[in-house]
This record gives structure tokens, sequence and C-alpha cells, in this order.
């Protein structure tokens, strides 16, 4: 399938089913990569589901691209530019309706894959508009509530299904911020399952086909 000249940059797989609105899985890479990267994940995934993977809106040089901007600071450490990743959230949003509705996709059955930055625009998605997404796949990531939307408490959160996951030796995002996650998405009442596995910021093998499963029986 040829991709259509939409606001954000993206490759598709196609969904094998023909006839009607297929699912869909938007999938979000993380800070410095590009939309090929989860793409490989694709060919193994369900048939069923068409597949976008997206490229993040602002370039790094001297490659690469970011959700927000990550600041290095010598007196202030490592920050994130929070209002830079609100915009990401919008123009994600705004990216999901216009695809569904170019595509022809099944606006009920909108799963959102993500690993690092990725994983916490899809949180930010998903918490903040619950009503839109059914599946969420964090990966190697964790919530941010500073790029929450306002008034997201007050949605209802029950319709939503989460799987995440984290490497136990993680150097990149701490674990124990991942194991923050657990106690939110409870409060909301979020459907959620939460594992980790003895890797780095990566996902093994074993992580791959957890997700997978548990994803076979959400779709």
């Amino acid at each position: 399938m040829t991709t259509a000249p939409l606001s954000l940059e993206h490759i598709i797989k196609p969904s094998s089913i023909t006839d009607g609105q297929p699912p869909v899985m938007f999938m979000f890479h993380g800070y410095g990569s590009n939309e090929e990267d989860l793409f490989s994940f694709a060919p193994e995934l369900p048939e069923e589901l068409c597949i976008i993977s997206v490229r993040a809106p602002y370039h790094l040089e001297p490659f690469g691209h970011a959700w927000y901007a990550i600041n290095f600071d010598a007196d202030q450490g490592k920050w994130s530019d929070d209002e830079q990743a609100k915009e990401s959230r919008e123009k994600i949003v705004s990216f999901i309706d216009e695809a569904c509705a170019t595509y022809s996709l099944d606006t009920t059955r909108v799963t959102l894959l993500g690993f690092s930055q990725g994983t916490i625009l899809s949180y930010s998605v998903a918490l903040s508009y619950p009503e839109k997404i059914k599946n969420v796949i964090a990966l190697s990531g964790y919530i941010n509530e500073g790029i929450l939307a306002d008034d997201y408490r007050e949605k209802n959160h029950n319709k939503l299904h989460l799987y995440a996951s984290h490497g136990q030796v993680d150097q990149v995002i701490p674990p124990e911020w991942a194991q923050r996650a657990p106690e939110l998405l409870k409060k909301l009442g979020v459907h959620y399952l939460y594992e980790e596995f003895p890797v780095g910021h990566g996902v093994s093998p074993q992580n791959f086909y957890s997700f997978k499963k548990w994803l076979e029986d959400k779709i």
C-alpha cells in the first residue's frame, strides 16, 4: 500500500482483511531512531492488523528523529522538553484520526506500540484520550504525568488494555521509573500486565513473544 501525504511521515503494512475496516497498530520509535526500527516486528504480528510505523517530527543531527528534545546540561543534568512532548501528543492524536479516515481503518480497534520515548508518548496519548485507544504495548518506557492532559483523571479508562515491559538492567531508563506505572494504571482502572526481563534497554525474544501473545487475545 502506498502511503498518503499525511501530517507525519510513516510506512505501512496493509491488513490481510480486504472487506470492511481492519484494526490498526501505530508504532512509535525511540529517541534518535526512525520509523523503520519497530517496523521490523511487523511481519511477525497478526496479519489482520494494518501496521503504521510513524516517524517522529523533530529531526536530530546528524541523523534520527525525536518526539521531543532531551537536553544534557552540566548544571541541570538531563531534562526533557515537556511542552514539546505535549505538542507531539496532539500531533499523534491528529495523525491517528487522519490515518484511520484515509486508510479506512477501524477507529474502535486502535493499538499503540511504543519503545522508550515512543512509549512515553503512547502512555500520554492513551491516558489522555482513552476513548480513542483500545490497546497499548509500552516497551522500555515510563509514564510522565507532566505530559498528560490536565483532565486525564476524569476520563473513563475502563476499556483500555495495556501491556508494559522493562529490562531489569536498563541503564537508559531506570526500572524503578517503569515500576511506578502499575500503581497509576490501577487507580485509573486500566486493565494491565507488567513484566520485566533480564535485559538492558531493548526487547528480548522472550519479551517479543510475550507481548505478541498478549496482543493476539486483545485485537
